[in-house]
C-alpha cells in the first residue's frame, strides 16, 4: 500500500442489510490483505450489523444518513410516494450534504472513498479531491427510473443523482446488476461478495434442534417482515419450518441458518440471493412491488441457483409445501458462480491505493 496509515472511507446506503452485509465482507478482505489499513464507515445501517469487524482496530463506524433510498410499507409493499418524497427533500440540501462530507474527508486525511452505492459519496469524493470507487449490483437512478413521481414532483433529483455517480472515479459491478451508465467507461465486473458459513450444516440443524427427516425452510424477509401463518407452517408434516421468532444459537450467525436450509423463502434481493449462492441453499420467492431490481433478477436467478416463485396470495396462506417439493426436484444450475469477490475487491482497492 501507499503508506502504513492509508485511510479508505466506505460510504454504506441505508437501505436494507443487503449493502451493509456484503461491505463486512469486502472491509473484512481488505484488512485481512492489509493489516495496516484504517476504515472509516458512514451510514445510517445499526451498528450491530458492523460486528464481524470488532476484531480490527483500524474500523471505525459513525452514523450519518447516505441516501434515502426506498420507502417501505413492509417487506413486499413499496411506498412509491413516500419514496418520492424523501429523496426531494434529502436532493434539495444536496450541496450542503456534500460540503460536509468533503469537509469531513479532508480532516480524515482519507486516501480513496468506497461508496455502495449512495451518490453522496462520489460527490463529495470529488469536492476533497480523493478518487473513489463504487461498489453495488445498481445505482439509484435506474431503481428510481420507473417511478413517475421524480419526473412530476421531483425532476431535480435524478440530474442530481447521475452527475454525483459520473465523478467516481471507477466502479466494481456485481453480478445480477442494473444501472451504472454514468460510470460505463470506468466499471469493472466481479464475482459475488456475499457472507459464507464456516460451520457444517448438521452442527446448525443440531444446535437449532431441527428435524432433518424433512426439507428444512428459513424465511429470510429481512427488517420489514412480512405477516405469516407461523404456527401453522411450524405444524407442518412436509418440511421443517426455522422459526423466525427464535434468535441463532450463541456463536452461530445468519449465513448459518442459511446453508442449514434446504429452502430460503423471501422476497429477491442481492443480499439473500448471493447468500443462498455462496450457501448452496435453493430460493422460494416472491413479488415485492414495483421494484426494477426485481426483474433482472428473476430473469437471471436460474442460471445462478435454484428458484421458484411463489404467489404472494399463496405465500401468505401458508400454502408453500408443493411449491418447496417442486423447487427442490428442480435440477441446480449446471456451474456454481463464484463467490469470491470480497477478496477480488479489495486487491484492487490496495492496487488503487498503491497507485497502481
Amino acid at each position: 500500500m501507499r503508506n502504513a496509515d492509508s485511510h479508505v472511507c466506505f460510504y454504506i446506503s441505508g437501505h436494507g442489510f443487503g449493502h451493509a452485509a456484503r461491505d463486512v465482507e469486502l472491509i473484512r478482505a481488505l484488512m485481512v490483505q492489509s493489516p495496516s489499513a484504517r476504515v472509516t464507515i458512514r451510514t445510517s445501517v445499526a451498528e450491530r450489523l458492523f460486528g464481524p469487524l470488532r476484531g480490527f482496530d483500524g474500523v471505525d463506524v459513525q452514523r450519518v444518513e447516505t441516501d434515502t433510498g426506498i420507502s417501505q410499507i413492509d417487506s413486499l409493499t413499496i411506498d412509491e410516494a413516500d419514496t418520492v418524497r424523501r429523496a426531494a427533500d434529502f436532493y434539495a440540501a444536496f450541496d450542503a450534504h456534500v460540503a460536509r462530507e468533503a469537509s469531513v474527508l479532508a480532516a480524515a486525511r482519507a486516501d480513496l472513498v468506497v461508496g455502495d452505492i449512495p451518490p453522496l459519496a462520489f460527490a463529495a469524493a470529488a469536492r476533497a479531491g480523493v478518487r473513489s470507487v463504487a461498489v453495488g449490483n445498481f445505482t439509484w437512478d435506474w431503481i428510481y427510473s420507473i417511478y413517475p413521481g421524480f419526473d412530476c414532483d421531483a425532476p431535480e433529483v435524478m440530474p442530481a443523482i447521475r452527475r454525483a455517480y459520473a465523478a467516481a472515479t471507477w466502479a466494481l459491478r456485481l453480478p445480477l446488476h442494473g444501472g451504472f451508465e454514468p460510470m460505463a467507461e470506468a466499471t469493472r465486473d466481479i464475482p459475488f461478495i456475499a457472507r459464507q458459513s464456516s460451520r457444517d450444516p448438521a452442527e446448525t440443524r443440531h444446535a437449532l434442534g431441527l428435524d432433518t427427516a424433512r426439507p428444512i425452510v428459513l424465511v429470510s424477509f429481512g427488517a420489514y417482515g412480512a405477516t405469516l401463518p407461523i404456527e401453522r407452517l411450524l405444524q407442518s408434516d412436509r418440511f421443517t419450518l426455522v422459526d423466525p421468532r427464535r434468535e441463532p444459537p450463541p456463536g452461530f450467525v445468519y449465513q448459518d441458518l442459511v446453508a442449514a436450509a434446504d429452502v430460503v423463502v423471501c422476497k429477491p434481493g442481492y443480499g439473500i440471493v448471493s447468500e443462498c449462492v455462496a450457501n448452496h441453499a435453493a430460493l422460494l420467492y416472491t413479488s415485492r412491488g414495483r421494484f426494477a431490481e426485481y426483474d433482472v433478477f428473476v430473469d437471471q436467478m436460474p442460471c445462478v441457483l435454484r428458484c421458484r416463485y411463489i404467489s404472494q396470495e399463496d405465500l401468505l396462506a401458508g400454502r408453500w409445501a408443493d411449491s418447496v417439493d417442486a423447487l427442490l426436484a428442480q435440477p441446480a444450475p449446471p456451474e456454481k458462480p463464484r463467490v469470491d469477490g470480497a477478496e477480488i475487491a479489495a486487491g484492487l482497492i490496495i492496487k488503487r491505493l498503491s497507485g497502481e
